[in-house]
């Protein structure tokens, strides 16, 4: 069965002890067990119950039931003497109160040989019950300790977040082209101007690389357009395929006053065996099938 009594509060077996102690005195053996039960805790309740003593000494003398109570023992008496010892800084006041304490102790003998004598427990059961009264009211007071406010767990710091390194910036088409025309497989198709009003005094080249389906146009002197109006757009003939029907490359501008543009093909199909390169000028956006009306720039290979 679990302990319930509150935290600090003597047990039975310590009780009885406790009233012993003051009262009789303790053997060596029951003054040992009172230690071993908790030493802490018996010193702090001895104190109470000697405080409890003192009271009752006072009246011990006053008559209950027309008879009066037994002497105290004289292990009690003792702690009594030392009590007051302690507690009065006065000798004078020490010797009054010793003094009371023999004319008490000697009316008290004297109807002590006229009366029966009380058993053990008879004569000191009143100062049990006294005792258990202040070592409650003691416990009311003594409050248990207050609770341990539970330490924070403050989390370790994280670890400080690596900054991801700038990145360079994306290459620009004319390194692009640069890097594929270093590819020993691609395709280099010079580009020839027609005779459309928008192909004058335009001169170009087309690279091509047939392993990934990249390529690049490069352009001098081509006219710039109004992307309103109409858009350049590419052209792939593939010899696998109908000659009505080349693979659409994308559309692209040419701004104002640009010397010199690279414009990257856009494939929408693949490109098996790339025969010829055309640029034709159709409307914004660019046509499904062109009627090449308007071609200003055309490559062929071999």
């Amino acid at each position: 069965m679990s302990d319930t009594r509150p935290q600090g509060q003597p047990d039975e077996a310590m009780l009885d002890l406790l009233i012993k102690q003051v009262t009789e005195g303790l053997s060596p053996d029951e003054q040992r067990a009172l230690d071993v039960l908790d030493g802490e805790t018996a010193s702090a309740y001895a104190r109470d119950l000697e405080r409890a003593a003192a009271a009752v000494t006072l009246a011990a003398s006053a008559p209950v039931g027309g008879a009066k109570q037994p002497p105290l023992p004289a292990g009690l008496a003792k702690a009594l003497e030392q009590q007051a010892s302690a507690h009065f800084a006065s000798v004078d006041k020490i010797g009054d109160i010793a003094a009371a304490r023999s004319s008490k102790a000697d009316q008290a003998r004297a109807s002590a040989t006229s009366a029966p004598r009380a058993n053990r427990y008879g004569g000191y059961g009143w100062l049990a019950a006294a005792a258990c009264l202040v070592l409650a009211i003691f416990g009311w007071e003594r409050s248990p300790s207050p609770p341990v406010a539970p330490v924070a767990e403050v989390p370790a710091p994280s670890p400080p977040i690596a900054q991801p390194l700038p990145q360079p910036p994306p290459p620009t088409p004319a390194e692009e082209r640069a890097a594929l025309l270093a590819k020993s497989d691609s395709l280099k198709i010079p580009l020839t101007a027609t005779k459309d009003p928008a192909a004058a005094g335009m001169s170009g080249d087309v690279v091509w690389d047939p392993v990934t389906q990249r390529g690049f146009l490069h352009f001098a002197g081509l006219a710039a357009n109004d992307p309103a109006v109409h858009q350049y757009q590419i052209w792939i003939f593939d010899a696998g395929r109908d000659k009505r029907y080349p693979v659409d490359g994308g559309v692209f501008d040419v701004p104002a006053n640009a010397a010199e543009i690279v414009i990257p093909i856009r494939a929408t199909l693949l490109v098996r065996k790339p025969a010829a390169f055309a640029v034709t000028v159709e409307k914004p956006g660019g046509v499904v099938v062109s009627g090449r009306e308007h071609v200003v720039a055309l490559g062929a290979i071999g």
